[in-house]
């Protein structure tokens, strides 16, 4: 351990940069196994349950380890553990089961750019919240990201089909979940840690995932499923999961939040590439306008945020 520490302390900018990449990038292959995994004849539910499952023991793990290494740690309350039940509901269930059942109808890289847009949905929550409208800046970058989804889709109805709509929908679904987890359990990632309210939101959804299966059919189902969909469902609960998760910590660590925020911006066409090269997805002039229209509305809508919070600090 004190070999790696002293490895990430020797070139900390260099670090910080490829593991911001790599959890990008690796969070962005989600999609592409998921899709993989659909060649086979499984249900979203039972998909999303292997996943929380397989990856379970590796939060539990490293929450156990994080335990015994705080002297002193920060004690929970009755409202965290009902924080964090909220969280895992919205962020590791509904945002996690609606983005599955929308992959069966979209391809990866329209679910990607959909997801990708989050910071808009959480900015408009926090303006309803606080009962103020966006500032015109702020409509204008939105604008332009909604306008390169509504360019990509457009192509996507004609070349997919027409099941494309209900899978936006769906997936649009998951990026308010998705939204709503993040306001909720901002405040509790600051005082609690990464990996404690990772670790107990997993949980959360394991046993919500499971509850449903069980209400919809047999748990045998689980254990019945073709190998090849335990092997992708491997994957993507460690390669796509766990290990982005602690990627992107570790970056955070080292180069910052902000510096993160934008590297992550490869995502989208991380998937877009894998998707076109690994799923044969088709990909057009019209898909790449769409694409740098979406991706330049969140970077404004993020680089403007940043900035005006640097200014006031």
């Amino acid at each position: 351990m004190s070999r790696t520490r002293a490895l990430l302390e020797r070139s900390p900018t260099a670090w910080g940069v490829g593991l911001a990449l790599l959890g990008a990038i690796f969070f962005s292959g989600k999609a592409i196994v998921v899709k993989l995994a659909y060649a086979y004849p499984v249900d979203a539910s039972t998909l999303l349950a292997m996943r929380m499952l397989l990856s379970l023991p590796l939060f539990l793990g490293a929450l156990i380890f994080t335990v015994l290494r705080e002297k002193n740690a920060v004690k929970m309350t009755v409202k965290d553990y009902g924080l964090i039940t909220l969280a895992g509901l919205l962020g590791y269930y509904l945002a996690s089961l609606f983005d599955f059942m929308g992959l069966q109808y979209i391809t990866a890289g329209l679910e990607r750019l959909i997801l990708f847009t989050y910071p808009s949905i959480v900015l408009l929550i926090a303006c309803i919240i606080k009962h103020q409208w966006p500032q015109p800046w702020q409509l204008m970058c939105m604008a332009l990201s909604y306008v390169g989804l509504a360019v990509v889709y457009g192509h996507e109805t004609v070349l997919v089909g027409d099941n494309t709509a209900l899978g936006v929908v769906l997936v649009f679904v998951s990026a308010v979940c998705y939204a709503s987890y993040l306001i909720v359990g901002e405040r509790l990632l600051k005082r609690l840690g990464t990996i404690r309210v990772t670790a107990m939101a997993t949980l959360v959804s394991a046993a919500a995932i499971l509850i449903q299966i069980n209400l919809q059919q047999p748990l045998s189902i689980i254990v019945e499923q073709p190998l090849p969909v335990w092997g992708w469902s491997l994957v993507n609960a460690v390669f796509c999961t766990f290990v982005p998760v602690f990627a992107v910590m570790t970056a955070i660590s080292l180069i910052g939040a902000p510096r993160v925020s934008q590297l992550g911006m490869i995502g989208p066409i991380a998937t877009i590439v894998l998707g076109t090269w690994i799923l044969k997805e088709p990909f057009t002039i019209w898909h790449a306008v769409g694409t740098a229209l979406v991706i330049a509305g969140v970077a404004l809508l993020s680089m403007k945020k940043e900035a005006k919070e640097g200014a006031t600090t």
